[in-house]
This record gives structure tokens, C-alpha cells and sequence, in this order.
């Protein structure tokens, strides 16, 4: 009687079957660029995912201009735009960000994080591919508040230079809070939810900073929080940039901002999202 021989599974490939290599960081992004022209291609075949990024800054620069630019500066209508064009272009921008996280949340309850699962990709690729494809409705936003700033008299007055850095600081501080919006996408149960929760979040730091008024009309205490309120470092920032002034202190503190919100969002939104996916 033959004794019958059994040839063990060699021990690396046991290893990889029990526990997958997780890709690196160049694979991770590479999954993350190809989910991001993915989800730019659905925004160009729906254009109606545009239709609050081109509105909302049409709205709010008539409305502050013309209904409370008078007032506020006086008479000099011209001159508030100067001052205000800048403080909009950040205020949408922030506002834009409450986009992605109610998206998101949408598609956690139609079982696409499913789909994901099941896909040899990494894990944080579909997170880290919507946020990058979201920086091209920002770029709808600006290019539309640009527009119609210039067609009512707004002009910059820098080099070239500094107009896209203005430009590429705006899209990394959308970028940077949109990881805010993703971690309330993650926690809450409805879109709708994710819509209330980030307006109090957002209304205190746009309408509590200098973008509509100067911080020494403001209360003490106010004024305290709106020195310090990274809405108003970035439009300080925007100012100088854009219309010449002060830029170094207030991009510091705008950077700091940046900075430490990716740092304390990014890991949370991730793992709140990895319960999510299961």
C-alpha cells in the first residue's frame, strides 16, 4: 500500500491568501485619481451637481454689494467690492464643501461602499477620489464669482504670480475642510442630517469673520473669534494676494488651519468610513 505524499502550500503563499498586501501610497493614489476622473465624468453627464456652486456665489456678491454695500461702506460701493470680492470667494468656497459629505452619505445608503469592497483597490481610494474630484466644483465656483466680479468693476491689482497662488490656496483650503463634511457623511444617517449639522458649523465661522464687515465693528469677544477664525485668515489672505497687503501672517494662520484640519479629519473620516464599508 503507497503512502500518499501531501506537499504543503508554500508558507508566503498561506501568508497572502490569509492577510492581502495592503497597496502603498503610489497605488493608493493612483486608485484614487482613477475613482476621481470617474466621478468628474458623472458631474459632466449630470451638470444640474453644478447648478449650487454657480448660483450661490451669484447670489451672495449681488446681495452683499448691492443691498448691504451701501450701507456698510458708506456710500462707496466700489470700494466694498474691493473688499469683499476676496472674503466671497472663500465663504463659497467653504460652503461648497457641505456637497460632498451629504453625497457620500447618499451613496453609503445605495450599497456602493459594497461595490468597493469587492474591488482589488485600496480602501481609502473611494474617500480620497470623491474630495479630488469635488476641487473641480470648486473651480466652478471661483470661475463663475470671478466673472461676474470683474463684469461689476472688481479688479486685481497684483502680478499674475500671486493671483494663482490666491487661486491654489483657495482649492486646498476647500479641500482641506471638505474632509470635515466627509467625517459628518460618514457619522450621519440621512443627507439631510449631514446638510444641518455642517450649517451650524458653517454659519458661526462665515457670518462671524471679516468677510461682510471689519473685525473692529464687532464686539470684543467677536472680534476675538474672528481674529482667529480661519475664514477670516483666508480672506485677509485673499486681500493681500489679490488687491496687495499683508499676506505672510495671515497665510500662517491659514495654513495652520489647512494643516490641522486634514490632520484630525482625515483618520477620522477614515475610519468612520471603514465601519461603514464593514
Amino acid at each position: 500500500m503507497s503512502a500518499q505524499t501531501i506537499t504543503p502550500a508554500p508558507a508566503a503563499v498561506q501568508h497572502a491568501s490569509a492577510s492581502p498586501l495592503r497597496p502603498g501610497f503610489g497605488r493608493t493614489m493612483r486608485h484614487s485619481f482613477a475613482l476621481a476622473g470617474r466621478n468628474v465624468t458623472k458631474f459632466f453627464k449630470t451638470p444640474v451637481v453644478f447648478v449650487d456652486v454657480v448660483l450661490t456665489p451669484i447670489i451672495f456678491l449681488l446681495m452683499f454689494v448691492y443691498l448691504f454695500g451701501g450701507a456698510i461702506s458708506g456710500g462707496d460701493s466700489h470700494a466694498y467690492l474691493q473688499s469683499i470680492a476676496p472674503g466671497i470667494m472663500v465663504m463659497t468656497v467653504f460652503q461648497a464643501s457641505v456637497a460632498i459629505g451629504t453625497a457620500l452619505n447618499a451613496d453609503a445608503g445605495t450599497g456602493m461602499f459594497d461595490r468597493f469592497r469587492s474591488m482589488p483597490i485600496a480602501r481609502s481610494s473611494p474617500l480620497i477620489g470623491a474630495v479630488l474630484a469635488d476641487v473641480v466644483r470648486y473651480v466652478v465656483c471661483l470661475g463663475t464669482l470671478i466673472a461676474l466680479a470683474l463684469v461689476m468693476g472688481y479688479r486685481i491689482t497684483t502680478d499674475p504670480l500671486s493671483t494663482v497662488a490666491a487661486m491654489g490656496l483657495l482649492l486646498a483650503f476647500g479641500f482641506s475642510f471638505s474632509w470635515l463634511s466627509v467625517y459628518i457623511g460618514m457619522l450621519a444617517k440621512t443627507p439631510g442630517t449631514v446638510q444641518g449639522l455642517m450649517t451650524v458649523v458653517i454659519l458661526p465661522m462665515t457670518f462671524a469673520s471679516n468677510v461682510a464687515v471689519k473685525a473692529e465693528t464687532m464686539p470684543g469677544w467677536l472680534q476675538a473669534w474672528s481674529d482667529v477664525n480661519p475664514v477670516s485668515l483666508m480672506a485677509d489672505t485673499m486681500r493681500g494676494l489679490l488687491n496687495g497687503g499683508e499676506v505672510a501672517g495671515p497665510l500662517l494662520g491659514s495654513v495652520c488651519w489647512m494643516a490641522g484640519v486634514i490632520a484630525v479629519f482625515f483618520p477620522l473620516a477614515m475610519r468612520a468610513y471603514r465601519k461603514n464599508a464593514g
